[in-house]
C-alpha cells in the first residue's frame, strides 16, 4: 500500500532550512547599514507585489526566502539599524532572538502552571531576579505579597493596573455591575496615550481620565493632582488610580514619584509607575534616583524590549499585592480546573493579564540576562547615555539649535531655532535620505525633534554621523530661507 503523502516539513528539512534562516539573519545584521533606515515604499506597494490568490500547492522553501529578500525587505523599516534614532528603541540581540526561536520550537501555551511548569516557574524566577537587578522594593518579589509577570506591552500592564485600581476602589463590585460613571483616574498631559485607551476599555471613560498639568520640565505637578482629587471627591466622584511616569514618551520627563505616591497613600488610590523606557537605566545604581518613591507604588512596569536587548514583545509588570490583581482578573471555568490550581500552591499567570493563552517569553529574557550578565547590560546602558549626553552638548554649542527639554538619559529633544517649518523640513529630508531615522513631538506647542540612542549596535560613529547630517540639512534649510528672504 503506497505511503500517504505528508505535507509537513520533515525534521531534516527543518534543520536545513533553519540553518538557512539563521544564516540569512546573520547576513542581514552584517549588512543592515546598507539599507535606508526608513522604508521608502509607498502605500500599497507591498500588496501590489504579492499574488492575488494563495498558492494551491506548496512552494519550495527557497522560493519563500527569495521573496523575503525581493518583496518584503524593501518594505521593512530597519528598527535594528544603528542609525535608528526614532521613537524609542525596540532593540534585539543574538541571545534574545535564539531564546525566542527556542520558545517557538517548544510551542508551549503556558496559561496554567500545569500546562508547562517550566514556563511559569522560570518567569517567576527571572522577574524576581530583576527586582534586585533594578533595585526595586522587595514587596514586588514572589516570596512576599507581590510578584511579577511578563505582559506583551506597557499598554497591557497599565490596563491591568487600572482594572485592579478600579476594583479595589469599588470593593470589587464594578466587575459585577459595571461602572457607574463616577469612577475617575489620573495621569499627566504627558502620560502615554495608552492610558486613554485603557480608560475606554475599563469602562471609566476618557472624560473621567483627568490629565494633570505639568511643570517646565514636563513632569506632573503633585499639587495640581492633589487639588483635582479633592475637587472630584467633593463632586461625589470615586478616585481610584494614578499613573506616574519614569521617562515620558515625548521627552523622557520624570514624574516626582515620591510626592505622587504620598498623595495616593493619603487617598487610598492605586499608584502605577510606568517606566516602560527608562526603567532599564536602573540596572545602573547611578540612575536609580529616578525611582525614588517607587516603594509607594502598587504596581510598576518596564520594557526589556525597548532598551534591554530582549526582542519584542516583553514587558515586565509587578504588583505589590498579587491577590488584588488576581481577584480582579480571575475566572475559572470547569474546563480549566486542575489539581495543581485547586491546591493553591502554584501561580497561574492567566489570572495576571487580559488574555488566557501565553507564550514562553521568559526564555528570551533568561537568555539575555545570562549572556550579558548584569555587568554587560550596565556597560551598554552607560554607553548609550554617554552618547546621548555628548549629542546634547553638541546641540548646546550650536547657535542654530536649542534643547527643548532636559536630557536626563538617552533621549535628546532639540529643535532648530527657525521654527516648525524648518524642523519639519530637516526631519523629512533626513528620513527620505535613508541615512538615519528621526521622529518628532510637540513641546509647548512647538515641533521638536527627538534623537533616541538605544539600538543594540549604535556606536559613537553613528551618533557623530547623525549630528553631521542634521547640520548639513540645517545648512540647506538656512540657505533656502535666505533665498526666500534675502
Amino acid at each position: 500500500m503506497p505511503e500517504e503523502k505528508s505535507f509537513h516539513m520533515t525534521p531534516d528539512e527543518f534543520r536545513r532550512h533553519g540553518h538557512a534562516v539563521v544564516d540569512w539573519i546573520a547576513d542581514y545584521q552584517s549588512r543592515i547599514e546598507s539599507f535606508p533606515v526608513l522604508s521608502q515604499v509607498k502605500p500599497g506597494d507591498i500588496r501590489a507585489s504579492l499574488p492575488a490568490s494563495p498558492p494551491a500547492k506548496g512552494e519550495p522553501f527557497d522560493a519563500l526566502m527569495r521573496d523575503v529578500e525581493k518583496l518584503i525587505l524593501p518594505g521593512v523599516t530597519h528598527w535594528q539599524s544603528p542609525n535608528f534614532f526614532a521613537y524609542f528603541p525596540c532593540n534585539a540581540s543574538g541571545p534574545g532572538i535564539l531564546g525566542d526561536l527556542l520558545s517557538s520550537g517548544l510551542g508551549v501555551q503556558g496559561m496554567l502552571w500545569s500546562t508547562s511548569p517550566a514556563c511559569t516557574e522560570l518567569e517567576t524566577h527571572v522577574l524576581d531576579w530583576l527586582v534586585s537587578m533594578l533595585g526595586l522594593p522587595e514587596k514586588f518579589l514572589s516570596s512576599k505579597t507581590g510578584g511579577g509577570v511578563i505582559q506583551d506591552t506597557a499598554s497591557s500592564a497599565a490596563l491591568c493596573a487600572l482594572l485592579a485600581g478600579r476594583e479595589r476602589a469599588t470593593q470589587y463590585t464594578s466587575n459585577k455591575k459595571g461602572c457607574d460613571g463616577r469612577i475617575v483616574a489620573y495621569a499627566s498631559t504627558q502620560t502615554h496615550s495608552s492610558l486613554e485607551k485603557a480608560a475606554m476599555i475599563a469602562g471609566i471613560g476618557v472624560e473621567n481620565l483627568r490629565l494633570i498639568e505639568v511643570d517646565q520640565n514636563f513632569a506632573m505637578r503633585p499639587e495640581a493632582l492633589a487639588r483635582q482629587i479633592e475637587t472630584d471627591k467633593l463632586a461625589g466622584l470615586t478616585p481610584c488610580f494614578v499613573c506616574a511616569t519614569v521617562g515620558t514618551t515625548s521627552s523622557n520627563a520624570m514624574d516626582p514619584v515620591k510626592q505622587i505616591g504620598e498623595i495616593c497613600r493619603q487617598h487610598n488610590l492605586w499608584l502605577h509607575v510606568d517606566a516602560a523606557m527608562s526603567g532599564t537605566a536602573a540596572l545602573c545604581p547611578e540612575f536609580r534616583h529616578f525611582h525614588n518613591g517607587v516603594e509607594l507604588a502598587d504596581s510598576y512596569n518596564f520594557n526589556p524590549h525597548k532598551w534591554m536587548f530582549t526582542n519584542f514583545d516583553c514587558n515586565c509588570f509587578w504588583v505589590a499585592d498579587r491577590k488584588a490583581l488576581i481577584q480582579t482578573l480571575s475566572i475559572l471555568p470547569e474546563y480549566l480546573r486542575n489539581q495543581a490550581t485547586e491546591s493553591g500552591a502554584v501561580i497561574d499567570y492567566r489570572d495576571w493579564h487580559i488574555q488566557l493563552g501565553r507564550r514562553f517569553r521568559s526564555l528570551k529574557l533568561w537568555f539575555v540576562i545570562r549572556h550579558y550578565g548584569v555587568e554587560g547590560l550596565q556597560h551598554h546602558i552607560r554607553q548609550h547615555v554617554k552618547l546621548a549626553q555628548q549629542f546634547a552638548e553638541w546641540v548646546r554649542k550650536d547657535a542654530r539649535f536649542e534643547l527643548a527639554a532636559p536630557a536626563p538619559l538617552n533621549l535628546v529633544c532639540f529643535r532648530h531655532k527657525s521654527g516648525d517649518t524648518a524642523n519639519q523640513t530637516i526631519m523629512d529630508r533626513l528620513n527620505r535620505s535613508g541615512d538615519l531615522f528621526l521622529t518628532h513631538t510637540k513641546l509647548n506647542g512647538k515641533l521638536t525633534l527627538r534623537l533616541s540612542v538605544g539600538q543594540t549596535h549604535t556606536q559613537a560613529r553613528h551618533v557623530e554621523r547623525a549630528w553631521e547630517r542634521i547640520r548639513e540639512e540645517a545648512e540647506k534649510t538656512g540657505d533656502a530661507v535666505r533665498a526666500h528672504h534675502p
